[in-house]
């Protein structure tokens, strides 16, 4: 997979971890490869057992060179894989393990359909720490695109935006400024429109950022330099 993803032109790569197990994974990853890099933390659907215990080993992990980024965490109400008070204190733990590191924060968001119980609480839950970079990773509510700009957070497009049932949020798209977009993959998941069929890979981000080239209404390398460049920002690479 990663020499697919240097054969499709991508350079760098954060591959995530999840839980402890997957994050010691993702972190030996990434300091065997070029070019990979790593985030550690708890997903909100592993987040029963999360203690302070946790907390302290994400904030260990992240002394390695190659971890550049707590999380994925946030709140996940469309899943009932975890209770949500579980699921906010890992979130406050690991956001609060990002201030004080200065690393950027990964939020996972997803709501029941038609609700926007989660991606409100996380913004609110957020004030708490208005110097936080934060990337609204899989970014799919587009009705808050605007108030993320507001915030000067970074909203990251996965191949999801490739679907056509997905018209509100293609039309977020073109919202986001230039300095606070990014694209993604998600893999395994959420594999682009033309190989739908096939699991999600790095090399698979491509389409999806012809996509949102597409829908900025510039050019496939205008697009590639943008979100290079925001991602270096971000996790200084």
């Amino acid at each position: 997979m990663i020499g697919a993803a240097r054969e499709a032109g991508v350079e760098k790569i954060l591959t995530v971890g999840l839980d402890e197990t997957s994050n010691r994974e993702q972190i030996a990853l990434a300091n065997a490869f070029e070019g990979l890099y790593a985030a550690v933390g708890r997903h909100p659907n592993d987040a029963d057992g999360f203690d302070e215990a946790a907390a302290a080993d994400i904030e260990e992990l992240a002394a390695d060179p190659k971890v550049v980024a707590i999380g994925e965490t946030g709140l996940d109400f469309f899943r009932d894989t975890a209770d949500p008070d579980n699921q906010r204190l890992a979130f406050i733990k690991q956001a609060d393990v990002a201030a004080r590191l200065e690393m950027p924060l990964i939020i996972h968001c997803r709501d029941q359909q038609g609700k926007d119980d989660a991606v409100s609480e996380i913004f609110a839950t957020l004030e708490e720490f208005p110097d936080l970079t934060v990337i609204l990773h899989c970014f799919s509510t587009p009705e808050w695109v605007e108030q993320a700009a507001e915030r000067d957070w970074y909203c990251s497009f996965s191949g999801n935006i490739t679907y056509p049932a997905n018209e509100d949020l293609r039309s977020a798209v073109a919202r986001v400024p230039d300095e606070r977009i990014m694209v993604e993959t998600d893999a395994p998941y959420l594999t682009p429109q033309s190989r739908r069929r096939d699991r999600n890979q790095p090399a698979f981000v491509v389409e999806t950022a012809e996509k949102v080239a597409e829908l900025r209404g510039i050019g496939y390398a205008e697009l590639d330099q943008l979100v290079s460049a925001n991602a270096a920002r971000v996790y200084g690479w």
